[in-house]
């Protein structure tokens, strides 16, 4: 028990400011984008809110719109005209007491599209949002490439059983010389079978050695155990064993829409794979977890904490557009079967549907945090 005692005092200087910027800064934008989509469609807001509970603070704009920050910063909300909370569960008792004119501009009388166009528009946000940081982080840094210095060696590998060590440089496979740890790869691959010069220096003094390369095995992004042919070397991960180019804003954006449909493409794979038992729930990470990474992308320059705004950022969005009752993708469900029905789902349907929602998404979040806990060692 004094043992995560003095982790947490240790966590709170650096980790609560970083957790409580990223946590905001992807917030924020999301509800931004329900916010402005529904001003202009001439929906009344009612509430913008960052955090839930007791408002920490507060302030209401000239059209009649409070905005507050609560006390605990683990999400948002929009509150239109006639909603009954925080999940835009219509209130009927209320609509019904609106006159014509206030009716006029509450969320439910709006036409289908443009109420599907506000929900959408969050997601939208945290997409563009996440897209806005990794191009601003590519112009600023540079388009980075690996170089050849070593950081790990897997024990066993051709590689260690030949000799090389973590900060040796490689500089050749084959007498072919390789400057990128792309190259590097590329190069053994090509090599196929039999045995392979490896050139590298070390504290300055040029050496050659030989391997096998052979079947590795090594974990996924997705926590599996996966076999490729190699030597079992893995990069520095240091800006001394990277080389930065200059990016200009077109190509930096084009490069950061692809991040983030990678990071995208990869989790919904990652669930995916959950779902149909080709991998563990073990990686699903939850606020402790982003509590903590939070702190080392911090320790690590703001940047990192950027970058990892970003992935955040994307993480919502994309968790905001299934088709679970309660969230923004469930939202559109209701609007689509409204399309093709002609009319909105029966009030009993929606309500059984957000209460299996809040289910899902609560089990969800257990599931998360108890991830966490075991991670952090406290189970």
């Amino acid at each position: 028990m004094l043992e995560v005692l003095h982790g947490l005092v240790g966590w709170i200087p650096l980790g609560l400011p970083a957790f409580l910027f990223v946590v905001t800064v992807v917030v924020f934008f999301h509800e931004l984008g329900h916010f402005s989509v529904a001003r202009f469609f001439s929906v009344t807001v009612e509430t913008f809110s960052i955090g839930f509970g007791r408002p920490i603070a507060r302030w209401t704009d000239k059209k009649g719109t409070e905005w507050k920050v609560g006390w605990l910063p683990l999400g948002g909300y929009v509150k239109f005209l006639g909603d009954e909370n925080a999940a835009s569960v219509p209130d009927r008792a209320k609509l019904e007491q609106l006159t014509p004119e206030q009716r006029a501009n509450v969320f439910q009388s709006k036409p289908l599209y443009q109420r599907a166009l506000v929900v959408a528009a969050g997601p939208v946000a945290n997409f563009i949002l996440a897209i806005a940081i990794f191009a601003a982080v590519l112009m600023i840094t540079g388009q980075a490439t690996i170089l050849t210095t070593v950081g790990k060696v897997t024990p066993g590998a051709p590689a260690a059983v030949a000799g090389i060590r973590a900060g040796d440089v490689i500089h050749s496979i084959n007498g072919k010389t390789v400057q990128t740890f792309d190259e590097l790869v590329k190069a053994v691959h090509a090599t196929k079978t039999g045995d392979i010069a490896i050139g590298f220096t070390r504290r300055g003094q040029a050496q050659t050695v030989h391997a096998k390369p052979r079947v590795i095995k090594a974990a996924n992004l997705y926590g599996d155990t996966v076999k490729f042919v190699g030597i079992g070397v893995q990069p520095a991960l240091s800006d001394s064993n990277a080389r930065f180019a200059p990016i200009g804003p077109v190509t930096a954006i084009k490069d950061a829409a692809y991040q983030t449909w990678f990071v995208a493409d990869t989790s919904l794979t990652y669930l995916w794979r959950i779902v149909t038992g080709h991998s563990s729930s073990g990686q699903l990470t939850g606020p402790l977890g982003m509590a903590n990474v939070s702190k080392q992308a911090a320790s690590a320059g703001f940047m990192n904490l950027l970058q990892l705004a970003a992935l955040l950022s994307v993480s919502i969005g994309l968790i905001n557009l299934f088709p679970v009752p309660i969230l923004d993708g469930g939202h559109l469900l209701y609007y689509g079967c409204e399309a093709v029905l002609g009319r909105p789902l029966g009030e009993r349907a929606q309500d059984v549907g957000f209460r299996l929602g809040l289910a899902a998404v609560l089990g969800l979040f257990v599931l998360a945090t108890w991830n966490d806990l075991v991670r952090l060692n406290l189970f």
